[in-house]
């Protein structure tokens, strides 16, 4: 990855003017000095870098200036303020069937787009047989594009988009409606373009995705960039946003950590007693120090055991192990039927495995968490994963009015390490076995 800008944004801002009815409009016509509608800021002051060959990944809620900004940026739509400077040819994925002459043909939008790119008749020809092998709609690529399904719709662009070999690529959830064999395809195209210099902004609802395939991420609310950071960092953010935070995370620990430093952390981890009052959470051998908390703090997380049949705060566990986690759960309010769950990711934040208490069976729903009582949880289950590192989060929530409440999540909090085995590789131990029959 070079160090060269390829896109600059700079104080980026964009205002819409929203009118009530039509007339307020024909009046804004006839007396510009006065003034009949109400101004919406989609964007305000956006700044952001991305270098050659880096792919960054833009998450925000539905209506946060997300595809604004990228209209910006690709130059169908102009700013209020500030500026954006882009190097080299511009390939979109904005909207589902954008550039798409409907009555026109497969193969005569394919030609059509690709000229629109920059390229000549005789690149486009060299290009066309690549483009229609990884689109793989056969025969339709000779029918109108308005026959076409929305999935193939999004493979033949992206296919047109991916094969020229922009030196900036945007894809703005195009790869939503696309099955899971086609997801892949897609992003091993975008592997290779990275290699090769593309630059690649991806926008997309799905944190894994954002993990998985982006170098930094930018967190976009309310038209605002709030953080630039590692994709880790931004995707918990993003979800922090999603669900409707209540309260600050300083709030969920400020009642909890006074009590720390009276700790003999030494007794503690070696007894493994779960404490009812001050947070041990943080002070045991398991803990993820880059781990990420929130919640309205009605109820918190004080404190956790991993154990194994053999030891408790394991260094690492054999593949198959089965694994014990007790959380000690203090409530500071009534609270009716609480929630507890608990998610397992990998390193790359791949969800392997996730569940709850309002979802399993067998657990009493009409449970009542008492204010200054301490409930202990245990969760059970075997370790069948393939070696290498996972975090686990832990999370107490509520039903209020139809929503779900958090009150204390702490993600990525518990670090469990698989030991290294060299029978097994990918994601997860299904103890295969293979024979040969003669």
């Amino acid at each position: 990855m070079s160090f060269e800008n390829v896109i600059e944004v700079n104080n980026l801002s964009k205002c819409f003017n929203m009118y009530e009815s039509p007339s307020d409009r024909l009046k804004q016509m006839l007396f510009r000095n006065n003034k009949y509608y109400k101004e919406f800021w989609a964007l305000n002051n956006v700044s952001f870098t991305v270098r050659r060959g880096e792919t960054v990944g833009i998450v925000g809620k539905n209506g946060s200036g997300k595809s604004t900004l990228l209209q910006i940026i690709c130059g169908t739509l102009n700013q209020t303020s500030g500026n954006v400077i882009t190097k080299g040819r511009i390939a979109a994925l904005l909207e589902l069937g954008s550039g798409f002459n409907p009555e026109f043909t497969g193969r005569e939008n394919v030609y059509m787009n690709a000229t629109l790119l920059g390229l000549k008749r005789s690149e486009i020809d060299s290009k066309f047989p690549s483009i229609v092998e990884f689109a793989d709609i056969g025969e339709f690529i000779d029918q109108p594009v308005k026959t076409y399904s929305s999935g193939m719709m999004v493979r033949l662009a992206f296919s047109v988009q991916a094969q020229i070999e922009p030196d900036i690529l945007i894809v703005d959830e195009a790869l939503a409606v696309g099955d899971a064999k086609f997801q892949a395809r897609c992003f091993e195209r975008l592997n290779q373009l990275k290699e090769n210099g593309t630059s690649i902004l991806l926008v997309t609802h799905s944190t894994e995705q954002i993990v998985c395939h982006c170098s930094r991420a930018i967190l976009i609310n309310a038209g605002q960039v709030i953080n630039i950071d590692d994709p880790r960092v931004i995707t918990n953010q993003y979800l922090d946003i999603l669900f409707g935070r209540t309260a600050k995370r300083n709030d969920v620990t400020s009642n909890e950590t006074n009590a720390i430093e009276n700790n003999n952390n030494k007794e503690l981890i070696s007894k493994a007693v779960l404490s009812q009052s001050a947070d041990n959470y943080i002070i045991r051998p398991s803990y993820n120090e880059l781990s990420y908390r929130w919640g309205d703090a009605r109820a918190v997380i004080l404190d956790f055991i991993l154990a194994t049949q053999d030891e408790e705060y394991p260094v690492s566990v054999v593949s198959g192990s089965n694994i014990l986690i007790k959380a000690a759960v203090k409530f500071h309010e009534d609270i009716t039927r609480p929630i507890l769950g608990c998610t397992i990711k990998t390193k790359d934040g791949i969800t392997v495995y996730g569940t709850n208490t309002e979802i399993l069976e067998g657990f009493d729903s009409e449970y009542i968490g008492y204010a200054g009582s301490v409930s202990v949880f245990e969760i059970k289950f075997s370790a069948n994963l393939a070696p290498g590192d996972y975090f686990i989060s832990l999370g107490i929530a509520s039903h209020s009015n139809g929503e779900v409440v958090p009150h204390d999540r702490r993600y990525d909090s518990i670090l469990l390490t698989i030991s290294p085995d060299k029978t097994m590789f990918g994601l997860a131990n299904l103890s295969m076995e293979i024979s040969k029959n003669d």
